[in-house]
């Protein structure tokens, strides 16, 4: 068959480019070019692989031809032979090895007829052209896994923040250290969007080391529609609109996304990006109530700095001595249960959700708790978060003071001045709707449907109240986590104050 090699190549580049611009997802790849080849020729094609498998084919191809051609298809892969013609039965074989790094693929036309000058030019450029196809395609496997281990890496590297080890941080970049890093103190931001958004957002960023500039971006493995970012604080720069900041590109995707919202920590040191991150959260809650969808968190100090040092961590820590030489799993997983749903744990320590339960069930039983309902969650946490905290200064030779018990110590003055704070947002009005929906919820385990049975409201409302008291106190009550605690600690104080 006569072929004109230049108006073949030329209606080739336009079917390619048309098909590119009818799917930006479309990828012609070995088997669309073949499929074209064997038209343009009228023969059988085939391309067989380094290994000696067969990749893509015309659907006529005949296999047996392959296995009389085994001696000549290993020498073309090998790299000893360029091209190879031969006859196996009524086919006429050409074959013709691809690429210059062994061992190579071999594209092999059988026809029944030899192939003219022109078919034999055609063959080439096609080859040619399927070589940088495949090429192209190994470049993107590389592409997209360096992409998921620089992710995977970027987790990491906020898992050991969130646990206050930034120097296990850096050990874990291998001397690639982000500029985050380096800095004293950073902000967490944390975007809400859709899901699928998050990705785009992460790749418009990202620079050649997998980081994002000074800061960090890492899809939330809890909620699917937070997007973590991590900045060094921007007090000193930009403008007065910001627009010289870190923030600024999230700021702009809230103002020109009508479904996204925007909730901003205040400054930590880097060992305390949990507390940065929970702090994020309530700004969130807050966020996504407000016209402008962006929030900085103004909170109050949290309850466990508040109380008297050495009575408080006396009683912590005869609270967790059950636990106290639990594995360390069993510890993370605890802590993590009392800021995420249990599923949530389980994805972000790559564990399945049985063995969380089975982990909680044993913290359950040694502490004598229900972590299912929220006034035991919140003593645990309450615990935790005293132990957490620095030990405090004087004499290590000193008699420990009485270890008091929970309500005596959530009866001193400072913890009655900070319930009083927090609930003031819900009192402040005339309708007392909210305070009492909060009330039943938290009695009812934090169970929207028992408190709406209970008095005698649909669920609907209930769930109005619980996100009007979200804008009122600044803090997260439809997600597990630290504005919950809080919540139960005010109204236990309240309920024992003078």
């Amino acid at each position: 068959m006569a072929v004109s090699t230049p108006q073949v190549l030329d209606e080739l580049l336009r079917q390619l480019s048309s098909r590119a611009r009818q799917d930006a997802d479309l990828d012609p790849g070995p088997q669309t070019l073949i499929d074209w080849l064997g038209r343009q020729l009228g023969a059988e094609i085939a391309l067989v692989d380094r290994g000696g498998t067969v990749e893509a084919s015309t659907a006529r191809f005949p296999p047996a031809i392959l296995d009389s051609l085994r001696p000549v298809l290993t020498r073309l892969s090998g790299g000893q032979l360029a091209a190879a013609a031969s006859q196996v039965g009524a086919f006429h074989v050409r074959c013709e090895a691809l690429g210059r790094d062994g061992p190579r693929p071999v594209l092999v036309v059988a026809g029944p007829l030899p192939l003219t000058r022109e078919a034999l030019a055609l063959t080439s450029h096609v080859g040619a052209v399927i070589e940088v196809v495949r090429r192209a395609r190994r470049a993107d496997g590389l592409a997209l896994r360096y992409q998921r281990a620089a992710a995977r890496l970027r987790l990491a590297i906020l898992a050991a923040l969130m646990t206050g080890e930034p120097t296990l941080a850096r050990r874990m970049t291998a001397g690639a250290v982000p500029p985050l890093l380096d800095a004293e103190r950073l902000r967490v931001h944390l975007l809400r969007c859709p899901p699928a958004d998050r990705g785009r957002i992460i790749d418009a960023h990202e620079d050649a080391s997998g980081y994002h500039g000074c800061g960090l971006m890492v899809r939330c493995p809890v909620y699917d529609d937070h997007l973590i970012c991590l900045l060094p604080p921007d007090d000193d720069a930009g403008g007065a609109d910001g627009s010289g900041s870190p923030a600024a590109p999230l700021r702009a995707l809230v103002r020109d996304n009508p479904h996204y919202a925007l909730g901003i920590s205040a400054a930590v040191p880097l060992p305390d990006t949990a507390r940065a991150y929970d702090q994020a959260r309530h700004a969130l809650a807050v966020a996504c109530h407000t016209s402008e969808r962006v929030a900085d968190y103004h909170g109050r100090p949290p309850l466990a700095g508040l109380l008297p040092r050495p009575q408080a961590l006396a009683w912590a820590r005869a609270f967790l001595e059950p636990i106290r030489a639990a594995p360390r799993l069993t510890l993370d997983i605890t802590s993590l249960a009392l800021h995420f749903p249990r599923s949530g744990v389980a994805r972000l320590l790559d564990v399945s959700r049985n063995t969380v339960t089975a982990h909680l069930g044993r913290v359950q039983d040694a502490l004598g708790l229900d972590l299912q309902d929220p006034r035991s969650r919140a003593e645990l946490a309450l615990a935790l978060a005293i132990n957490d905290l620095p030990s405090p200064d004087g004499d290590p030779v000193a008699e420990p003071p009485p270890t008091p018990s929970v309500d005596g110590l959530l009866s001193t003055e400072a913890a009655v001045t900070w319930a009083q704070a927090f609930l003031q947002p819900l009192l402040s009005g005339t309708d007392r709707a909210v305070h009492r929906t909060l009330r039943a919820w938290v009695e009812a385990g934090a169970d929207a449907q028992r408190t709406a049975r209970d008095l005698g409201i649909s669920r609907t409302t209930v769930r109005a109240h619980l996100r009007t008291a979200e804008q009122l106190l600044q803090r997260g009550l439809l997600t597990p986590g630290p504005g919950i605690h809080d919540l139960v600690h005010a109204f236990r104080i309240a309920d024992r104050a003078p």
